[in-house]
């Protein structure tokens, strides 16, 4: 017996997170185009911005536009979250990349989750891949730690909590801001880590400059136009002394942290050059030689 589906039920909508270009409009995603022409509701940071993008994209938008940005979203979003739930196709947008990246979204898409709510993305430009890609630094581990404090203090405090940290760092920052925050990313890793200031990422004036943290700080002084996405290479690998005392404080510090003793030793012995056999006969006779002393 075939059942019938209850018209009655309640029908649950789709959030879209849809990423818009970086930079120039051929770089929209296909699906781009579908989703802005077929969405019930379109959430847009800048809602100028996204009309002269349909028209580039020649994109009938038929479907209700209402603002979405930093300082309206905490207002916005139950309204947005209950026409999900009547059933809408909500298609979230913001200036540039992918929402909720450093832009308006995340609220959002929490609220939406919480209400049991679908939600799916158009993947797309982003500036932070584009600027990794671009800096010619290693990529293979890295963290996003978007715009950094705008006062000095509480910025010389953030970059201070960073400056052991091992993986590539990407930061956004404001033009205008841009100079001193290579200051401070000097003062703070030292004028000779590299890094690479990417500016105007796919557009006209597209710009990358590479070099160490110092020469950057000469180079931006006069002034940077545009949007700015900083990469930092790391922070280069913490020596480590290789007699047994330090061989197993090293994996106990680690251990501490949560990774497993095993892990532990693998990664002391590659700080400290040394085959993973030796550190794990330290700690073993460091542990064999204590539990001696506590027996009786």
């Amino acid at each position: 017996m075939t059942e019938r589906a209850d018209p009655t039920a309640e029908r649950t909508g789709v959030l879209v997170l849809a990423a818009t270009p970086i930079g120039q409009a051929a770089d929209a995603p296909p699906r781009l185009v579908s989703e802005l022409a077929g969405a019930d509701v379109i959430a847009a940071e800048d809602t100028r911005r996204l009309g002269r993008l349909a028209a580039e994209l020649g994109v009938e938008v038929k479907g209700r536009v209402t603002s979405y940005f930093d300082g309206n979203e905490a207002a916005r979003t139950p309204g947005l979250v209950q026409r999900l739930l009547a059933g809408d196709r909500v298609v979230l947008v913001t200036d540039a990349g992918m929402p909720s990246v450093s832009d308006p979204g995340y609220r959002l898409v929490a609220a939406a989750v919480e209400a049991g709510v679908s939600v799916t993305a158009v993947p797309g430009p982003s500036a932070v891949l584009t600027a990794l890609a671009l800096s010619g630094l290693p990529v293979d581990r890295f963290c996003f730690e978007g715009f950094l404090p705008r006062k000095a203090g509480e910025r010389a405090r953030r970059l201070e909590a960073l400056a052991g940290e091992e993986r590539t760092l990407v930061f956004f920052e404001a033009p205008h801001r841009t100079a001193a925050a290579l200051e401070a990313l000097a003062a703070a890793f030292g004028p000779g880590r590299s890094a690479a200031v990417c500016r105007e990422l796919t557009k006209t004036h597209e710009e990358v400059r590479r070099g160490p943290l110092g020469e950057l700080v000469t180079w931006a002084a006069d002034g940077v136009r545009g949007e700015v996405t900083i990469v930092v290479a790391g922070a280069g690998p913490v020596p480590v002394a290789t007699d047994t005392g330090s061989l197993r404080d090293a994996v106990a510090d680690l251990e501490r942290s949560g990774e497993s003793r095993k892990d532990a030793i693998k990664t002391v012995a590659a700080r400290a050059g040394l085959p993973k056999r030796e550190v794990y006969d330290a700690v073993h006779e460091i542990g064999h030689e204590l539990r001696q002393e506590e027996t009786p």
